[in-house]
């Protein structure tokens, strides 16, 4: 069924709820995980103080992201699940619909923020994720009480 899962990943509490669930998942299919790290950088125009410092973060978020699916991949050693990771740079969203799509991932699973019931109205990463993928997105959404 699933061989390829994608569990786009950057360490907070939602990307943790869905990490489990999404390692558990490959737990049981014996299937692969795929750690992705989206590194987004502020839009432009930046301030000439931001520009400057523009490398200097960007190594910053690279090495945030490498620990973040260092820690992943150690999860699922745990759970005997083979794991392999990626970084990219861009807006999430996209990145991560993208690279399921090159990459040939069987289904993505993602953790939800809790929002309340206006939240909703907004959308966030995982929203623009559910409506842009081609292939089966599972989300884990945050209860109220989990913030």
């Amino acid at each position: 069924m699933y061989e390829h899962i994608l569990v786009p990943y950057d360490g907070s509490d939602e990307a943790q709820k869905g990490a489990k669930h999404g390692i558990e998942l490959a737990a049981v299919l014996g299937a692969t995980v795929h750690g992705l790290y989206v590194i987004g950088l502020p839009g432009t125009p930046r301030a000439l103080s931001l520009r400057d410092d523009e490398e200097e973060m960007r190594e910053e978020y690279r090495e945030y992201g490498e620990q973040a699916l260092s820690e992943l991949g150690d999860i699922a050693e745990e759970h005997g699940v083979s794991f392999e990771r990626a970084i990219r740079t861009g807006k999430a969203s996209e990145e991560i619909v993208e690279f399921a799509e090159e990459e040939g991932m069987d289904a993505i699973v993602l953790g939800s923020a809790y929002r309340g019931k206006l939240g909703n109205l907004i959308g966030g990463t995982t929203d623009k994720v559910v409506r842009s993928a081609t292939v089966p997105v599972i989300s884990q959404r945050m209860e109220a009480d989990e913030i």
